[in-house]
């Protein structure tokens, strides 16, 4: 029996584990990323691997006659027309809809606190100056107003990696306030609007989905709404905070900090030669009340394998 034909890109970085299954069931092609595409390649593709930050558009879905299934190991696809594949009856795989599955993957629940602590005791910081040769606690203490269990945590987005994030803070902080239009959670404080949640809490994380609607949702109006001192999380995407609202709460001291695993332009082309131009990069190193990391949060090895690997068997199930 003929193996069907998979597009992948090596962009992708799937473990061995997960490439011998594939080889296994598929006939793979493999390029190195969707800017390799060919007219030959697409023509003859029956399932394709869709990285995020390249898109798979009409224009594309065009070009690929023998196109049945597209598979992204990620949570949301705003990277694929799926309302364009449902007319040509080609059908979207990702991971949004395996809650179960997804409950049991934990990563970016535990770097969202990891980034918690750090930037409200600012860790990065006390280990610079240890390692300069100054060993001053009382200094990183005294930048230190209040303890987490006296804080107000607020979750925008009360998802899975929200939920996650929520039950970890239980045992930490004062409460928990969310956002969420979708979901309910009667243990939690419920707001009605985001203003609503900046205005109560003294730590804002985010964990919506990038949408047209959550496209720069936390702006400046946000920011102003968010108590003197407070601190901003983003392990979701970086266009749901408007960036250069955030950099002037920061500027002004109005926001205690920030802590980011995600840029708005982290998918745009070029990005990594002009990260160091990014305004908010910047500002992060010449000031200690702003940390970016580069979007590593869901990045552990097992994690990898198991997603991958979910993703492959639901190509196979659902082809």
């Amino acid at each position: 029996m003929t193996k069907p034909t998979l597009l992948y890109y090596d962009i992708l970085r799937f473990q061995p584990a997960v490439m011998e299954f594939l080889d296994e069931h598929f006939a793979v092609v493999k390029l190195p990323s969707p800017d390799d595409d060919t007219d030959a390649v697409l023509q003859s593709v029956e399932i394709c691997l869709a990285p995020l930050g390249y898109p798979f558009d009409q224009a594309k879905i065009d070009k690929c006659p023998q196109l049945k299934l597209i598979a992204s190991s990620t949570l949301s696809v705003p990277h694929i027309d799926e309302d364009y594949c449902r007319t040509k009856q080609i059908r979207v795989i990702h991971l949004g809809t395996e809650t179960e599955f997804m409950n049991t993957i934990t990563p970016t629940a535990e770097l969202t606190w990891g980034l918690i602590i750090a930037i409200t005791r600012k860790l990065p910081w006390a280990h610079q100056a240890v390692c300069a040769g100054q060993w001053e606690g009382r200094k990183f203490g005294r930048q230190t107003p209040q303890m987490l269990s006296k804080l107000r945590l607020g979750i925008v987005g009360l998802g899975r990696l929200g939920r996650l994030v929520a039950a970890a803070g239980e045992a930490l902080v004062d409460s928990i306030y969310y956002y969420s239009p979708n979901t309910a959670a009667k243990q939690y404080q419920r707001c009605e609007s985001p203003t609503e949640l900046a205005s109560a809490v003294d730590i804002v994380s985010i964990h919506a989905h990038h949408t047209a609607e959550t496209e720069k949702m936390i702006d400046a109006r946000f920011f102003q709404a968010m108590r003197p001192g407070s601190y901003l999380i983003n392990t979701a995407r970086g266009a749901i905070v408007d960036e250069a609202a955030l950099l002037a709460a920061l500027e002004s001291g109005h926001l205690g900090g920030a802590a980011l695993d995600v840029l708005a332009d982290e998918y745009q082309a070029g990005f990594p030669d002009s990260l160091t131009d990014i305004p908010l990069v910047q500002y992060a190193r010449e000031h200690d009340n702003l940390i970016i990391t580069p979007h590593y949060a869901g990045a552990t090895v097992d994690a990898w394998i198991e997603t991958q690997m979910k993703t492959a068997e639901l190509i196979l199930a659902n082809y």
